[in-house]
């Protein structure tokens, strides 16, 4: 006989810190799960190294597949990413970096992605988070949004230059991903509600019932993984008030 201790990690919401339970017991649906298509440690976890469950994390957004008529993670609309690039070569000088009205402080021709990120986190309409930037010293830097514009299709960065030195030295900026667009066609696009308890499953299995959550009152900022509800597309049939 082997006998292994089994550990679940709960707290006071049972599993679901995201749950803002005021609305008395909350209305669940059973559904079936694809549990091909969710990945280790963004949706589940493994129990222990000596116990072969998995666990998926309560409060995953699902959108059910149409084709297959299973549920997986909801396919949340794409990310705002844009570029900065200076051409020309300078060998001194400064940029400018204006995103919705407001301008950064100057920003030196060879700075490193953290300190282009600091100028932008600088301004009154950007928090910590919002705009990740990426690269390497003197660019190009990609500008990937998140936090409060998480989804959102933002307005385009511009930049006004003070280079010096090389050949016409100046600063372009561009847009790689528009925000707001949604990344499936299957179904998954469209948001059916949160897994609302913790499920155990083994490595072989490939599907399972669980409990989805399509009617309560959400704390977004505790959710296992980022969710804007402003993104959820017109047609979706869920009720929800939204935490902060």
């Amino acid at each position: 006989m082997d006998i292994q201790p089994h550990t679940i990690t709960e707290t006071l919401a049972v599993g679901r810190p995201w749950l803002m339970s005021v609305l008395g017991i909350e209305t669940n649906q059973t559904v079936t799960l694809d549990l091909t298509a969710f990945d280790q440690n963004l949706h589940w976890t493994e129990a222990s190294k000596y116990q072969p469950e998995r666990k998926l994390k309560s409060g995953i957004p699902l959108g059910k597949n149409t084709t297959t008529g299973l549920y997986e993670p909801y396919a949340a609309v794409t990310n705002e990413v844009q570029t900065a690039t200076i051409t020309g070569g300078p060998t001194g000088g400064t940029f400018t970096l204006t995103f919705n009205g407001q301008t950064t402080a100057a920003i030196a021709y060879n700075a490193t992605a953290a300190a282009v990120q600091t100028a932008l986190e600088n301004l009154s309409n950007v928090n910590p988070g919002d705009i990740k930037v990426t690269g390497n010293t003197s660019g190009p830097y990609t500008l990937t949004f998140g936090g409060q514009y998480l989804g959102d299709n933002v307005s385009s960065i511009t930049a006004t230059a003070s280079l010096t030195g090389g050949s016409t030295p100046g600063v372009t900026m561009a847009t790689t991903t528009a925000g707001g667009t949604a990344t499936a066609t299957d179904g998954t696009q469209l948001f059916a509600g949160f897994l609302f308890t913790e499920a155990s499953f083994y490595p072989t299995t490939t599907k399972i019932a669980a409990p989805i959550m399509v009617h309560g009152q959400i704390d977004v900022t505790k959710l296992p993984v980022a969710f804007d509800p402003k993104d959820v597309p017109a047609g979706s049939n869920t009720n929800f008030v939204y935490g902060i």
